[in-house]
């Protein structure tokens, strides 16, 4: 499905759904509050999967983040949404999906002024098969298994540059996952 296609849940300012609208609509200078997620994969070393957005993307292209962003469609449980945008984007099945910030909640503005405002909850997953890796071409340009400590530590020091809403979900995170 398309960003044309594709539907998000508007969000009140106390995180009720009061309506949808495309997905292709709701990201510009006045974007309304929306519901989103974000996902982190570890495999069975304790590596986490990062990725690079693919340079197409209307928000962030080319910046390095969390596993897995997305949208829930409207009437879609989240954590579906999760299991559904792993395999789309990256091929990936996952067990032990759980939320780590069920509450957050960010909203970044882009250098031209285009605006993230999302309720967000974050997810922790674990993949035992990440030989099934297929990356999506049109969401991920580049891809990396890295130790979380690594991640978290090179991300807060602004060795790695990430998303800002990586950032901020990672200075909320625990050291460990």
């Amino acid at each position: 499905m398309t960003a044309t296609q594709e539907h998000v849940v508007l969000l009140s300012d106390d995180g009720r759904p009061i309506g949808t609208a495309r997905k292709s609509d709701v990201h510009h200078e006045h974007t309304p509050l929306h519901l989103a997620f974000s996902c982190y994969v570890l495999d069975d070393a304790g590596r986490l999967l990062v990725t690079r957005r693919a340079w197409s993307k209307t928000t962030w292209p080319g910046a390095w983040t969390n596993t897995c962003c997305g949208h829930p469609a409207p009437g879609e449980d989240v954590e579906d949404a999760v299991r559904r945008r792993l395999r789309q984007e990256l091929g990936l099945e996952v067990s032990d999906l759980r939320a780590v910030l069920p509450d957050f909640r960010y909203r970044a503005v882009m250098d031209d002024g285009v605006v993230e405002n999302e309720v967000c909850p974050v997810y922790v997953a674990h993949c035992a098969d990440p030989g099934s890796l297929a990356p999506d071409p049109d969401e991920v340009a580049e891809h990396e298994w890295v130790h979380w400590a690594r991640f978290r530590d090179d991300a807060m020091s602004g060795l790695r540059e990430v998303s800002p809403w990586c950032r901020l979900q990672l200075d909320a995170l625990p050291p460990v996952l």
